[in-house]
């Protein structure tokens, strides 16, 4: 029995063996890249072969745990993003769903070729019946219709979340980070309340503590003891929201003429999309002063007066 929130020192390819077949709601993989990282007690470089071999074994065992309507989320770099996509589409014979370009705006300064500004994330369905919450994940649309669907947009297949950076207070000593609300959109898209998450390469802890904040359980597998460590410190930290946010969420739609209408959505606003962003709210604010300044008035209103819970 999983209790809400663990982590295990150990190696992914032998530790997720001890999870029963079809217990698993969704998978959220961070696999090292075979670029040659550092990752204190293991070095990230194997052979072409080796690291195809390894990637089919802990793929195998991942498809095997997760249930029939459960999601993975795999993270690759792209030497060896088509081989993971031929082993999930071919050999395991999984549903496609999107190939996610997660976009940053700093990277690898390169001086021939391109300087390399995205990851790709591969998402795939055990099944068909695989779980979406649109509407957990929707973004701001840039102009107001009341024909429209004013919860939001879907947000695409690119994401745009800056990298947590050295400078940033919520960095931790780990050289393959991810930020909190590129994790916090896998999370609400692919499972509920109570469900069951697996890392089996958790890091610095990232997808622990947004299950954590987010209301599901969830299982690490991390190689690296002192990484085990980090992460079980990051858990114990106070909350005061997510250490990214993808800058739409900040959107203010540019034509709300009418004034109740328009306090009413920016109100509702909040709670929308930028909960668990506690942080982005002061931006929010700052756009909505710029975009509307003293036309603003107190409404008093609810997320139900707009036909939104």
């Amino acid at each position: 029995m999983i209790s809400q929130i663990t982590i295990k020192q150990g190696d992914a390819l032998e530790e997720i063996k001890s999870f029963a077949d079809s217990s698993i709601d969704l998978i959220i993989a961070d696999p090292p890249y075979n670029l040659g990282k550092e990752y204190g007690n293991n070095h990230d470089s194997r052979n072409f072969d080796e690291y195809l071999a390894f990637s089919r074994r802990w793929l195998t065992e991942a498809f095997r745990v997760l249930k029939p309507a459960g999601t993975i989320y795999v993270f690759m770099g792209f030497r060896f993003i088509s081989y993971i996509y031929d082993i999930l589409e071919r050999e395991l014979n999984m549903e496609f769903i999107n190939w996610i370009c997660w976009h940053y705006t700093q990277g690898i300064g390169r001086t021939k070729g391109f300087s390399p500004r995205h990851d790709d994330i591969l998402m795939y369905g055990k099944s068909c019946e695989y779980k979406f919450n649109l509407n957990d994940v929707r973004v701001p649309q840039k102009y107001f219709r009341d024909r429209n669907n004013m919860r939001g947009a879907n947000p695409g297949d690119v994401w745009m979340f800056s990298h947590v950076h050295y400078c940033n207070q919520d960095r931790e000593n780990h050289p393959t980070q991810k930020p909190e609300g590129l994790i916090e959109r896998m999370v609400l898209t692919s499972s509920d309340r109570g469900d069951l998450v697996l890392d089996p390469f958790a890091g610095s802890g990232t997808t622990l503590r947004v299950c954590q904040q987010l209301g599901r359980k969830c299982a690490g597998i991390e190689l690296n003891p002192d990484y085990v460590a980090l992460a079980q410190a990051r858990l114990k930290r106070p909350f005061t929201g997510f250490d990214s946010v993808d800058p739409r969420m900040e959107r203010v739609p540019l034509d709300l003429r009418d004034k109740v209408t328009r306090e009413q959505y920016l109100e509702a606003h909040k709670g929308w999309f930028l909960r668990n962003h506690e942080n982005a709210v002061d931006e929010f604010e700052r756009a909505v002063q710029k975009t509307y300044g003293n036309r603003r008035r107190n409404v008093g209103t609810t997320q139900q007066s707009l036909g939104f819970e």
